[in-house]
């Protein structure tokens, strides 16, 4: 039986993150993970590096979001010095297109600093001519990439990761957690962190009191171009177009609650190419890959980051539904925080645990 001073469970970017921090800060850290490191929902997402409509939003949302979009520069530019591979980060911008509430966008922006601008969206995209938004500073960043960087740094900093090393349940004494019994023997640690992402709550058991955090499945299409046919992150609605450097774009997404099945489907394939279709109607090229993955949901789309209410050494970081890129910096940092009793950059009292029944207190409500 390994002991450790702390124990993540989940190998995703919020789990990555969490155990860098926590390494540079001189601890020691075992990243259990019950697939591959990195290849669920982080893999899966398109890493567009902000909300996509950031004024739909609770400001809980919204200041973390907007605080890892603050330090994501730095963060990838130090990765890629540590690891010698690049995240991918740029500042690509986002354009969006009608309908969209622009005195609410307006006021937003002005109200949280974040440029915006009316344009012409035929000045960047082959349409007809008519109004769009512009995010200028909004960044994007090439998840799988990331996510390689993120493993390096961790594995040079002393992490042990442990892939196929599925969690089962916790042993407790007293308030205490004192063994997880993982498919792969019994591990124990001073602390322990669940950032399982969409398996979170099934995880944690009963002692997930009121945690409503459950799977959302997401689409998503790549097709390749032979140079960027836009160089803007596009938005319409809920469906987005990513443009990466070598001519790569992805197109999604779909919000689907069908439990734990992460399988592709004809239907959501046809929908993404008819919405395509509409916008591009000279478009006719067809996608090269097509896959899905599970967002861990939440009640308004707030992650749970914090200390258990009632087991001393349990910790959570999971719950950052479409975000959890955007959130990993900032959110590992709150973590971070309070495990070491630090001041926090803002309140985080959304983010604890809420009440103590199961049951959420929140309606559980995905939205874009």
């Amino acid at each position: 039986m390994t002991s450790t001073n702390f124990i993540i469970i989940g190998g995703g970017v919020i789990g990555l993150t969490s155990a860098q921090i926590l390494l540079q800060a001189g601890g020691n850290v075992v990243l259990i993970e019950r697939g591959k490191v990195g290849m669920e929902a982080s893999w899966a997402g398109g890493g567009i590096l902000s909300p996509l409509c950031p004024w739909d939003y609770q400001e809980a949302v919204t200041q973390l979001a907007l605080r890892g979009m603050e330090q994501f520069a730095q963060a990838s530019s130090a990765l890629y010095a540590a690891t010698g591979i690049d995240p991918e980060y740029q500042r690509s911008g986002m354009l969006l297109l009608p309908p969209f509430r622009e005195e609410v966008a307006q006021h937003w922006c002005a109200q949280h600093q974040l440029a915006l601008q009316a344009v012409n969206a035929a000045a960047y995209l082959v349409v007809e001519a008519g109004a769009g938004l512009l995010l200028p500073t909004v960044a994007q960043v090439r998840n799988p990439r990331l996510l390689g960087a993120l493993r390096k740094h961790v594995e040079m900093l002393g992490g042990v990761i442990l892939e196929q090393h599925e969690a089962q349940s916790f042993r407790i004494n007293g308030a205490q957690i004192v063994e997880l019994q993982t498919t792969r023997g019994k591990f124990s640690a001073d602390a322990y962190i669940v950032a399982a992402g969409a398996w979170s709550k099934i995880l944690l058991g009963e002692y997930a009191l009121n945690m409503d955090i459950r799977p959302v499945r997401g689409q998503i299409l790549l097709f390749k171009f032979a140079a960027p046919p836009f160089q803007q992150i596009v938005v319409k609605e809920n469906l987005y177009f990513i443009p990466r450097r070598d001519g790569h774009v992805l197109v999604g997404s779909t919000l689907e609650e069908v439990g734990f099945d992460k399988a592709t489907t004809q239907q959501a394939r046809d929908s993404l190419l008819q919405r395509i279709r509409e916008l591009f109607p000279a478009w006719q090229e067809q996608p090269i890959r097509h896959w899905a993955g599970l967002r861990p949901g939440s009640p308004e789309n707030i992650p749970t980051i914090g200390r258990h209410p009632h087991i001393n050494n349990l910790y959570v970081n999971s719950g950052h539904f479409r975000y959890g890129v955007t959130m990993s910096f900032a959110s590992a940092e709150l973590l971070f925080n309070e495990i070491r009793g630090n001041p926090q950059p803002f309140p985080v009292e959304q983010y604890r645990w809420q009440g103590t029944q199961i049951g959420g207190s929140r309606p559980f409500v995905p939205t874009g």
